[in-house]
């Protein structure tokens, strides 16, 4: 039987080989298999194993690492600081079982960042642009008095404060650069984020910024008169307040609109859970300004509008958690199969209806749906007394994927 030796996986610090163990660099000269950054084999030329550069793709140092566990190789790993901090640890973790793992990890370059701030940092959020679109972090950024975020060659620190400024943080907001940290070249930079806009900085650098106003989660329920609209055509705030807790966003995931009308339940989730993506789509220009004339009364930097027509213009959105679609019941099948093909498990469609004939169609190609008739009186005064006006009763139809 093959005697199958543990993955060594070490991190490094920026002083690289220097600073590890003599038992560790022992074994490390022992490997038959060193796989790496270029930087982390180059911290090793003595070392005559087979040696494999880790490039864009992951995909075939895992393979080979695969081989090398099945035949009992002596492989090693290098990596950056800690390799389960958005390092290859996680990589490694999708084949291997953890006794297959042994991992030594070096300090982050987050702690290393902090440390060189002497900034206590059990209470910031720690995020990486390296390889990741902005628009997953930016409302993270907004809703956290502290954040470091790792950066890479394309989301620069100026690219990042830019993002920020556009999303409503404050131009005079503290931040700081530290690059090459751990090593001979480390370097703090102090600034704001209107400094940093024309900056330029190592590649290797952590972004630490200060929020001194972080975006708070505001409870929904604003009243109908407080949105921009044309003839009242809005979902109702009675309403409003049950399809968004049927929706129960929750913090990092991402919703759907569609058909956002005046954007009222948009803002209205968007505002509620600061963390969470919100994509609005709406197909008619003069919905598309009250929109807009809506945000800047109750500013929202996690919702993203679009204006064209579902569900073409959701193909490009990430996947969502939950899907609101509102009254109108326009092109409701094809809407409908798109939600049961990108809803993520457990995710949730809610359809508001105003006609008997979509809700037929709805129950049609939702069986399994349930289906709730809302109907709401508001009181109005009457001389000294008061009645009650009903407004148009709405079918919420609410439809769980694989539930």
């Amino acid at each position: 039987m093959t005697r199958q030796f543990p993955i060594l996986v070490v991190g490094l610090s920026a002083a690289e080989a220097d600073c590890l163990p003599v038992s560790l660099r022992k074994r490390i000269t022992q490997a038959d298999l060193l796989v790496g950054g270029r930087r982390h084999l180059a911290a090793f030329p003595d070392v005559a194993a087979e040696r494999l550069v880790i490039e864009a793709s992951i995909e075939p140092a895992l393979t080979r690492l695969q081989q090398a566990w099945a035949t009992g190789e002596q492989a090693v790993v290098l990596a950056s600081g800690d390799p389960l901090w958005y390092g290859i640890g996680a990589s490694l973790r999708r084949v291997f079982p953890p006794e297959a793992l042994e991992i030594v990890p070096a300090p982050t370059s987050v702690q290393l960042a902090f440390a060189a701030l002497a900034e206590p940092w059990h209470d910031a959020v720690l995020l990486s642009a390296h390889g990741r679109p902005l628009a997953a972090i930016i409302p993270t950024v907004l809703a956290a008095p502290k954040a470091a975020i790792l950066t890479d060659r394309r989301q620069t620190p100026a690219v990042i404060a830019q993002a920020l400024i556009a999303a409503g943080m404050e131009p005079a907001s503290r931040c700081a650069v530290c690059e090459q940290l751990g090593g001979p070249r480390q370097r703090v930079v102090s600034a704001t984020l209107a400094d940093l806009v024309t900056a330029a900085f190592d590649p290797l650098n952590v972004l630490v910024v200060w929020n001194d106003r972080p975006v708070r989660p505001i409870p929904p329920g604003l009243p109908d008169e407080a949105f921009s609209t044309e003839a009242g055509q809005m979902t109702k705030r009675e309403v409003r307040l049950l399809s968004l807790a049927e929706l129960a966003l929750q913090p990092g995931e991402v919703l759907w609109d569609i058909g956002a009308g005046s954007g009222a339940v948009a803002i209205e989730a968007a505002r509620a859970c600061p963390t969470a993506h919100v994509y609005a789509v709406e197909r008619r220009a003069e919905f598309i300004e009250h929109i807009h004339t809506n945000l800047r009364r109750f500013p929202a930097p996690n919702l993203h509008v679009v204006h064209g027509e579902a569900p073409e213009a959701c193909y490009a959105w990430p996947d969502p958690d939950a899907i609101f679609v509102g009254g109108s019941g326009r092109r409701l099948a094809a809407i409908v199969a798109l939600a049961q093909q990108r809803l993520r498990p457990g995710g949730r469609l809610v359809i508001n209806l105003v006609t008997i004939g979509h809700l037929t169609e709805a129950v049609a190609l939702l069986p399994s749906a349930r289906v709730v008739q809302v109907q709401v009186s508001r009181a109005v005064p009457i001389q000294f007394d008061l009645r009650f006006t009903a407004l148009n009763p709405v079918w919420i139809v609410v439809w769980r994927n694989g539930v």
